[in-house]
């Protein structure tokens, strides 16, 4: 027996998901349908909606806000330093230590040659002018230490040397391949200790 087809499209509408395989899709669908109310469904499109209209990415660092400078950007009192990272949960993730006080830069991506992303497909045409204009005297390059992330970092780190800014690679107490928002804070301040000038 099939399922009816809405239930059907609803599941294959969950696996969408990265993460989400069919038997968790079928899970969620089944638990949307069977278990919540009308009204509890609407509020949650009405957000998925509201969220996919107004979120965007920052006018000068590429994280995800609903204003044109988020608020990191817009703080004054942020030190002149910039961490890149890859993705806005990296940027969260960094935040929650309370360890760094700069800003930063998000190229919602990393360089992949096998994957055909060059350097003009991710977010790294504003860093070299923004490095300049404000002043920036420190950047750390916090891309994951994948192939890729590594790829990104010495592009980065070659064309940053145009700047006066000393840049740095972020210290590895992670382990190789690990991604920044899986990992636990105590790490990622060891990690930002061990920066290496790069």
């Amino acid at each position: 027996m099939k399922y009816p087809f809405s239930l059907e499209k609803l599941i294959e509408d969950f696996e969408m998901f990265p993460g989400i395989g069919p038997k968790t899709a079928e899970r969620l669908a089944l638990f949307t349908i069977l278990n919540l109310e009308k009204e509890d469904v609407e509020r949650f499109s009405q957000s998925l909606l509201i969220a996919k209209s107004k979120l965007r990415f920052c006018d000068v660092c590429g994280s995800i806000t609903d204003v044109s400078v988020c608020d990191i950007c817009s703080d004054e009192d942020r030190e002149s330093k910039i961490i890149i990272v890859e993705n806005t949960k990296d940027v969260i993730t960094f935040e929650k230590t309370n360890q760094f006080r700069g800003k930063y830069h998000v190229l919602n991506g990393v360089i992949s040659p096998s994957a055909g992303i060059g350097p003009e497909q991710i977010n790294l045409d504003k860093l070299i002018s923004r490095v300049e204009d404000e002043k920036i005297n420190e950047v750390i390059i916090a891309t994951s230490s994948s192939i890729n992330g590594e790829i990104t970092a010495m592009y980065i780190a070659n064309k940053l040397k145009e700047t006066n800014a000393k840049v740095y690679r972020i210290g590895y107490g992670l382990p190789v391949g690990a991604d920044i928002e899986y990992t636990d804070e105590i790490t990622l301040i060891k990690a930002l200790e061990g920066k290496k000038e790069i």
